[in-house]
């Protein structure tokens, strides 16, 4: 079977649970946003040093095909949905890097390049929360997906300041009076 269906030539997709919907609805540009960052963490792996943060970003990547499956479907799951267990994963994954890693006050984005490219992947994460938020608004959404994006968003900026702080380069912002 061919990926070129010629099934959307006319501006349509099809929903995982069998619905077409137009190719700019809100629930489509909210997991086709969970599509672009699964790729930029894809992109992100290969710059990382720290192998802990290698091994969660090819978890993540799974989870996020649950995440935008979820999006997906309106009636019928076709994924295993994610569940409070995802969430406190990662919860737990930001509370051991910040054990390790000092934060006190603003830090200055892409001092490495493995921190720019998790800093790249913690911005489109959460402008899919706010994708998701305003899906949410007009349809039935789980909570748990707006929560998963957001501990995802707080990990990615924790990650990216580890990566950093490996090279003792964390650059923090100076503020003139």
């Amino acid at each position: 079977m061919s990926i070129s269906t010629k099934s959307g030539d006319k501006g349509k997709t099809g929903l995982w649970s069998g619905e077409r919907v137009w190719k700019n609805n809100e629930r489509v540009e909210a997991y086709g946003t969970i599509d672009e960052l699964n790729s930029f963490i894809g992109e992100a792996k290969h710059f990382v040093e720290t192998k802990s943060i290698f091994s969660q970003l090819e978890e993540i990547q799974n989870d996020l095909f649950r995440l935008a499956g979820q999006l997906a479907s309106k009636d019928k799951l076709f994924v295993e949905p994610l569940l409070d267990v995802d969430v406190e994963k990662l919860t737990a994954w930001v509370h051991a890097y910040e054990k390790e890693v000092i934060l006190d006050g603003f830090v200055i984005p892409g001092s490495t390049l493995s921190s720019a490219k998790l800093d790249i992947c913690r911005t489109i994460a959460r402008r899919a929360e706010r994708v998701i938020i305003g899906l949410q608004q007009n349809e039935d959404i789980p909570e748990i997906l707006i929560q998963y994006i957001n501990r995802l968003s707080d990990l990615l900026y924790i990650m990216a300041r580890k990566e950093e702080q490996l090279k003792d380069k964390i650059q923090k912002k100076k503020w003139d009076h």
